[in-house]
C-alpha cells in the first residue's frame, strides 16, 4: 500500500452532531481506503485521519431518565440565543405595531364617530328649535286668524245689523216720500186753482273748487195755472266792468213743474276777475234776471287738492 504524505493545514473546529455518527464515518474512511489498492487514491491521508482523531468530539451523557442530552458549543448557543432574541424583538415590534395601529384606528373611530354623532346632535338640535320655532310662528298665526275671524264675524254682524237698519229706513223714507208726493199734489193743485205759482229762484251758490274751479248751485220755482210742466232757458254770466263771460250748463233746457235744481262746474278763465254774477231764467212766458255779488266767502279747509278726488255735483237742496 502506497502512501502519498502532503501538508496538513488545521482546519478550525467544526462542532459535529454525534459521536456516533463520528465513530462509523472514520470506520468507513478506512475500509475504503484499505480495499482502493494501487487504482484509486485514499479520500483521506493518514495524518487527515490522525488530525480527525485529534479532532475534540462532543461528550455524551446520559440523564436520569435515561435519555441522551447533547451539550453544545458555546458559540451555538450564543448563536441560537441571538436568534431567540432577534424572533422575539420582531414579534415584540409586530404586536407593537398591531397595538398601535389598532389605538391609532380606535382613536380615529372614535373620533370620527363622536364628530358624526356631534354633527347629529347638532342637526337634530336645531331641527327641534327649528320645529319649536315653527310651531309657535304658525300658533301665533293661528291665534291672529281667530282673532282676524272673529273680528271680521263681529264686522258682518254689525253690517248685516246696519243692512236691515238700512232698510228698514228706506222703506221709511220710500213712505214718507210718497205721503210728500201725495203732500204736493195737493198744495200744487190748490196753488193751480189760486192762480199759481210765479217763477222765481229760491236758493242760490258758488263755491270754491280745487285748481281754479267752482261749483253753482240754483233751486228754480214755478206752478203754471193749467198745472202742467213748463220748459225753462237759463243763462249764467260772470260779469266785471268791461267784459263778461258765459257759463256753460249741463243742459240749454229744463222741465219745470214745481221746484228744478240747476249744479254745474265751470272754471275761471285765466286773468278774469267777476264782479257780479247773472243769471236769466225764462219759462212760460215769464222772464227773471237775478244779479249776484261776486265776493270771497270763508276759508274751506276740507277742500280736495284735485278735481278728481271731488265727489259728483251735490244735488241736495240749498
Amino acid at each position: 500500500m502506497r502512501i502519498k504524505t502532503a501538508i496538513c493545514l488545521r482546519l478550525p473546529p467544526v462542532p459535529l452532531p454525534y459521536q456516533d455518527d463520528l465513530l462509523s464515518f472514520k470506520s468507513g474512511l478506512t475500509a475504503q481506503q484499505t480495499t482502493s489498492n494501487d487504482d484509486t487514491q485514499p479520500l483521506m491521508s493518514e495524518a487527515q485521519q490522525i488530525k480527525v482523531d485529534d479532532y475534540p468530539l462532543k461528550r455524551s451523557a446520559i440523564t436520569a431518565s435515561g435519555s441522551k442530552q447533547l451539550y453544545g458549543t458555546g458559540f451555538k448557543s450564543k448563536q441560537a440565543g441571538a436568534a431567540s432574541w432577534i424572533l422575539a424583538l420582531f414579534a415584540a415590534a409586530i404586536l407593537l405595531t398591531v397595538i398601535v395601529g389598532l389605538a391609532l384606528g380606535h382613536s380615529l373611530g372614535y373620533k370620527r364617530g363622536y364628530h358624526a354623532l356631534e354633527v347629529q346632535n347638532k342637526q337634530a338640535i336645531n331641527s327641534t328649535q327649528m320645529t319649536v320655532q315653527e310651531l309657535e310662528e304658525m300658533r301665533a298665526s293661528y291665534k291672529e286668524l281667530s282673532n282676524q275671524v272673529a273680528v271680521a264675524k263681529q264686522e258682518l254682524t254689525i253690517s248685516l245689523n246696519n243692512l236691515d237698519e238700512l232698510r228698514e229706513n228706506q222703506k221709511e223714507l220710500s213712505l214718507e216720500n210718497k205721503q210728500l208726493n201725495q203732500l204736493n199734489e195737493v198744495y200744487a193743485a190748490a196753488l193751480s186753482e189760486e192762480g199759481g205759482l210765479p217763477l222765481q229762484v229760491l236758493g242760490a251758490k258758488i263755491e270754491p273748487l280745487p285748481e281754479n274751479a267752482f261749483e253753482f248751485g240754483f233751486d228754480i220755482a214755478m206752478l203754471s195755472e193749467d198745472g202742467q210742466a213748463k220748459r225753462l232757458n237759463a243763462t249764467l254770466m260772470l260779469l266785471n266792468d268791461d267784459d263778461f263771460v258765459e257759463v256753460p250748463l249741463d243742459s240749454a233746457s229744463y222741465l219745470l213743474k214745481g221746484i228744478t235744481r240747476i249744479r254745474g262746474r265751470f272754471v275761471m278763465p285765466n286773468n278774469f276777475e267777476p264782479l257780479q254774477v247773472k243769471l236769466v231764467l225764462t219759462a212760460d212766458g215769464q222772464e227773471v234776471e237775478q244779479l249776484y255779488d261776486w265776493t270771497l266767502g270763508d276759508r274751506v279747509d276740507s277742500m280736495p287738492l284735485s278735481l278728481i278726488d271731488l265727489p259728483e255735483v251735490d244735488q241736495s237742496p240749498i
